[in-house]
């Protein structure tokens, strides 16, 4: 047990203590704004306020979890240790307030600010303060945590804290299951006509040797992702897109039988979420009308999502999905840079700064994906591999928790994927072996 003293128990210093020494830590905390009654104890205990009580472990904070609301403020980030750090404080155990940093990242206080916009209206990776001061691709928090870890360990050899271990999740988002398949004789009709203007014969000749059943559709790679996640024992995760079919969203038609089976197997095997589709982000009723989908064919409740094309539109899209009883929500990444957009690797609950309260919704972070890595960091496949690598060691150093998405279209290693067939799986091996290590 932990005791903290605080002058002001706020909705913000309460939610980040608590994420950080119970849902991280792993240790029992409880408040204590008796200055009187924090002397007396004897247990291991920290102050966080202007300034100490006694010989307790004390951290100066910043101004940031007693306020309410937004405000737009300049944040000086700069180094300690040869780590970046900000909201500086004096006679404190460090020169920074790691418990408002903490908050400010994970929160995404910042994309509550005027900011601008992609082409797809996302928070650009680019005007992040993570990407501004060189620490995207570090799990910032999460080192600021252990950090905190250290010290009370120094102070308090005796408080017990739980090992962490690394972990994995594979997450595939389907954006459509088939290339050729299942796509309607009018789309297929205009497809084929495309490739005859457009002299592609030989995408013509393969499109109709997939609808008369002799060869396979490229994008069904579903056996082969799950084999792999089976060899290896992976936590593996598929997000389908069930939205109608327009511009930004181009997925298989909810009624085909095929499409319906393909998921009914999938959900045989591993976990099976929603991908919200785009449109569902400014009409609310579609978000609940996709779930209800997903629902019907797989006979279970709806709890894991990710947003497609990655539009996380802050604080809204999460809103949205505590109204249609989402648990999980794995959209916290960015598309156009890989890394860690809230700072962390870890697992947390979405704090609502519109509200100022925690609610149940646990945000899941992502750290890399595979067409930011071709399409945006237009990265050849040495490379790619290089990134992930460096990604992965970043999260095993803090024992957090490493999300990878892929797409199933992106598996079947032709066309534009050609070259990228070795990516994916010395991932998965990679990531393996790392988890081997710890037992």
């Amino acid at each position: 047990m932990l005791i903290i003293y605080t002058h002001s128990l706020t909705p913000r210093v309460k939610y980040i203590f608590k994420q950080i020494f119970s849902e991280i830590l792993g240790i029992e905390i409880s408040f204590c704004l008796d200055k009187k009654e924090f002397q007396k104890t004897s247990l291991p205990k920290l102050s966080y306020s202007h300034s100490p009580i006694d010989n307790e472990l004390f951290f100066q904070c910043h101004e940031l979890l007693f306020e309410k609301g937004i405000i737009e403020r300049n944040i000086n980030v700069f180094n300690y240790n040869n780590l970046s750090c900000f909201f500086s404080v004096n006679n404190s155990v460090f020169p920074f307030d790691p418990f408002a940093a903490s908050f400010f990242m994970i929160s995404r206080y910042e994309e509550y600010l005027p900011h601008i916009k992609d082409i797809h209206g996302r928070f650009e990776a680019k005007e992040s303060l993570a990407f501004k001061n060189n620490f995207l691709e570090r799990p910032i928090v999460d080192i600021w945590i252990n950090l905190i870890k250290k010290e009370l360990e120094k102070k308090y050899p005796k408080l017990f804290f739980p090992k962490k271990k690394f972990q994995f999740i594979s997450s595939i988002d389907v954006d459509s299951a088939y290339l050729y398949k299942e796509k309607g004789i009018v789309r297929t009709i205009i497809s084929s006509i495309a490739d005859l203007i457009l002299f592609n014969y030989h995408n013509l000749s393969k499109r109709f040797k997939v609808l008369f059943g002799f060869e396979s559709d490229p994008f069904d790679t579903f056996n082969k992702i799950l084999a792999t996640s089976k060899k290896y024992n992976i936590h593996t995760i598929f997000f389908f897109l069930l939205g109608d079919y327009n511009k930004y969203d181009k997925s298989i038609s909810f009624s085909s039988k095929i499409f319906q089976s393909l998921i009914k197997s999938v959900n045989d095997h591993v976990l099976v979420g929603i991908h919200p589709s785009v449109r569902s982000l400014s009409k609310k009723k579609l978000l609940k009308i996709e779930i209800e989908r997903l629902q019907k064919i797989i006979h279970k409740n709806i709890l894991n999502s990710r947003q497609h094309y990655i539009k996380l539109d802050m604080p809204n899209m999460y809103k949205n999905l505590l109204n249609s009883s989402i648990k999980n929500d794995y959209s916290m990444g960015f598309a156009s840079m890989p890394g860690f957009r809230s700072g962390t690797c870890n697992s947390y609950f979405f704090y609502d700064l519109d509200l100022e309260l925690e609610t149940d919704l646990k945000i899941h972070p992502f750290i890399v994906m595979d067409v930011t890595l071709k399409n945006y960091l237009n990265l050849d496949p040495k490379d790619a591999i290089s990134k992930i690598y460096n990604l992965i060691n970043e999260v095993k150093y803090v024992n957090g928790t490493f999300t990878s998405v892929w797409h199933n279209q992106s598996l079947f290693f032709e066309n534009d994927w050609q070259d990228w067939h070795s990516v994916y799986e010395n991932m998965i091996k990679y990531v393996s072996n790392l988890k081997d290590e710890q037992f």
